[in-house]
Parts: C-alpha cells; sequence; structure tokens
C-alpha cells in the first residue's frame, strides 16, 4: 500500500543540491482498460537517438516527491550514467491496476512499452521502476510477459504473504495479491534473468516480505541485491535510496552486451 508511514528523515541527498542537465519533455499518449494516460517523458534536452528508457509507475508522484528528474539530470550532468530517457506513468487506477493485475500487466507489455517505442527510438529493453504497489505490478508484469523488462527497480514492494502481511487482509485485492506472492516464492528458475534491484526500509512491515521475494528471486536466476534503507515507506526514503542504489541497477541492465 501506498498510504505513507510519517518517520524522522535526514537531511536530503548531496544530488538535490548538484548540477544538472538540461531537459526536455515529450508527452505519450494510450489508452488502456478505458482510460486515457498521459505519459511525460524526459530526456536529455542534448540527447539525440536512440536511448535507454527508465519507466516509472506512480511516475509523476516521483517526480514531484522525490525530485526523481533532477537526480536524472544530475547524474547525466557528473557523467554517473550516460544519457538516458524517464517516462513518467500516471497510475490511473491505482489500487486495482497495480495489485497484480493480469489485465494491467497485458496492457503495460502490449500497449505501454509498444507506444513508447513507436514514438521514441529506445535503446534496448527499458527498466521497469516502483514502489509499493508500483514496484509489484513491474514484478507481476515481468512474469507474465518476460523479455519486456532489461532489468526491475523495486522500492518497499507490497508483496503480501500471510505470515507478515494478515493486517492488509482488509484490501479488497489482497487475496490476488498473496497468491501472486505465492507463485513468485515456488517458481523454478527463469530462462531470461534480468538484474532486479530492490531497497526497503528497516523500519517498515513490508521488510519480511521483501526478504523472501528477494531470496526467491535470487535462487530463480536473477541478479538480485536488497538494500535495507533508513526512513520508512514513503517518498523521501525512496528518493534518498536512488543513489547508489538505481545508479547501480541501471549500470547493470544497461551494460553493453559482452
Amino acid at each position: 500500500m501506498l498510504d505513507p508511514v510519517r518517520v524522522e528523515q535526514p537531511a536530503g541527498p548531496r544530488w538535490l543540491e548538484e548540477p544538472a542537465v538540461d531537459g526536455r519533455t515529450e508527452r505519450v499518449v494510450v489508452r488502456v482498460l478505458g482510460r486515457t494516460l498521459r505519459l511525460r517523458v524526459w530526456a536529455p534536452a542534448s540527447a539525440r537517438g536512440a536511448l535507454p528508457l527508465l519507466l516509472v509507475h506512480d511516475g509523476p508522484e516521483y517526480a514531484a516527491q522525490a525530485a526523481l528528474l533532477h537526480w536524472a539530470g544530475a547524474m547525466i550532468e557528473r557523467e554517473t550514467l550516460a544519457p538516458f530517457r524517464v517516462a513518467l506513468l500516471p497510475p490511473g487506477d491505482r489500487n486495482e491496476w497495480y495489485s497484480a493485475s493480469a489485465a494491467y500487466g497485458r496492457s503495460l507489455c502490449r500497449r505501454i512499452v509498444p507506444a513508447l517505442r513507436e514514438r521514441l527510438p529506445v535503446a534496448g529493453r527499458p527498466v521497469g521502476m516502483g514502489a509499493s504497489l508500483g514496484a509489484l505490478a513491474m514484478l507481476q508484469a515481468e512474469r507474465a510477459w518476460p523479455g519486456t523488462f532489461g532489468g526491475l527497480f523495486l522500492q518497499s514492494g507490497s508483496f503480501f504473504v500471510p505470515r507478515f502481511d494478515r493486517h492488509e487482509s482488509g484490501f479488497h485485492r489482497y487475496g490476488r495479491i498473496v497468491r501472486f506472492a505465492r507463485g513468485v516464492l515456488s517458481a523454478a528458475a527463469q530462462e531470461d534473468p534480468i538484474p532486479i534491484g530492490m531497497t526497503c526500509a528497516g523500519a517498515e512491515e513490508n521488510l519480511h516480505n521483501n526478504r523472501l521475494i528477494a531470496a526467491a528471486l535470487a535462487d530463480q536466476g536473477h541478479d538480485v541485491q536488497l538494500a535495507e534503507t533508513p526512513g520508512g515507506h514513503d517518498f523521501p526514503s525512496w528518493r534518498d535510496a536512488l543513489d547508489p542504489h538505481l545508479i547501480r541497477l541501471l549500470t547493470k541492465a544497461w551494460a553493453p552486451a559482452p
């Protein structure tokens, strides 16, 4: 769930004060599950041609509350990362779509990602990113449509397991999430493993289920790193984990093929 747990936050990361490259924004409009989604796609103003793509669930919220676009521009300015695009995907019917919905996962992989590729030159497979239910939805899409994403960055994923998360049973899609999590935990080795970065604050109720999912994904062949961070279940905590954890994941996912 995305309901924030308020905790005392340290001062923001240093990159908030660093210079960033100038950016430009394009719009991509796609009709999904009866709704019109208007995606804002950011790129360095000077970049041309095909670029890697970071596709972000709750993208407008990440930009407004976690300074994601400034982070991207600062990492490119300091040459920590090569130029890339960021697609900010609005949540639509969030509690329905992001709760391990097969219909939404199909739309993400078969409608949204192709629409982005039609409008913009994308280098390689995009990396999917999300927090809470948004992280859950990215993992569901990757499992249902392997080969769509070249990596995943999952923050505080809502991977409900009854042993730890029975208090969430009042959520109307609790059962569907539990069934999906069980499927991940019992799955066999994957034919096309990808790098997966995960973060979860040590104070979160989601920490236990994130540990279980991370271990299962690693056993299935994925290159998984779970970082247990300060903070809570909120955008400042997710922001503070971008450096170094998202940097590390994108470096792996976008490394040139050997």
